[in-house]
C-alpha cells in the first residue's frame, strides 16, 4: 500500500482540498477526490488489478496515483469544473471565532488582508510536495 496524497488549492479565491488514496493489495484501487468543506465535488477511481503481480507494483502504483492526482489539480485548474462548483457551491464557507465553519449570506463579500501568493507552476508544486523539497511542507 502506496501512502496518500493531500493538496490544499486556491482556486478562484476558494481553497479546495485534493485527496487520494491507494486501497492496497485487497482492494486494489486508487481513488482521487475533490473537497469543498467536508463535500466531495469530484471523485475519480482507477482500479489497477491488471498489475498486482509486477515487481515493482508499489513504484507503478504511486506513479499512476501521481498522475490521478495531478489531473484532478490540472483539470480544478483549467476550469473544467466550474459548472459543478457554481452548482454545489452557492456560498463560501468561513470559520466562526471557535474555528468551526459557518455558511456565508450569499451577498455577503469574501475579505481577505492577506496579500495574493505568487503563482507557481503545478507541477512544480506537486512534485516539490512529493519528493519533500519545499519547506512548506516540512514538519518541524
Amino acid at each position: 500500500m502506496v501512502g496518500g496524497f493531500n493538496h490544499n488549492f486556491r482556486y478562484n479565491g476558494t481553497l479546495f482540498h485534493v485527496q487520494t488514496e491507494d486501497g492496497g493489495f485487497k482492494s486494489p484501487r486508487i481513488v482521487t477526490q475533490l473537497f469543498y468543506g467536508g463535500t466531495v465535488l469530484v471523485s475519480a477511481k482507477q482500479n489497477y488489478e491488471d498489475i498486482l503481480h509486477e515487481d515493482d507494483l508499489k513504484r507503478l502504483v504511486e506513479s499512476r496515483m501521481q498522475e490521478q492526482h495531478k489531473d484532478i489539480l490540472r483539470r480544478l485548474r483549467n476550469g473544467e469544473y466550474d459548472e459543478i462548483i457554481s452548482r454545489l457551491v452557492k456560498s463560501p464557507p468561513v470559520r466562526d471565532g471557535a474555528g468551526d465553519l459557518q455558511g456565508r449570506p450569499a451577498e455577503a463579500p469574501e475579505e481577505s488582508s492577506a496579500p495574493e501568493k505568487p503563482i507557481v507552476d503545478l507541477d512544480e508544486l506537486v512534485f516539490s510536495y512529493l519528493a519533500g523539497n519545499d519547506q512548506r511542507y516540512r514538519v518541524q
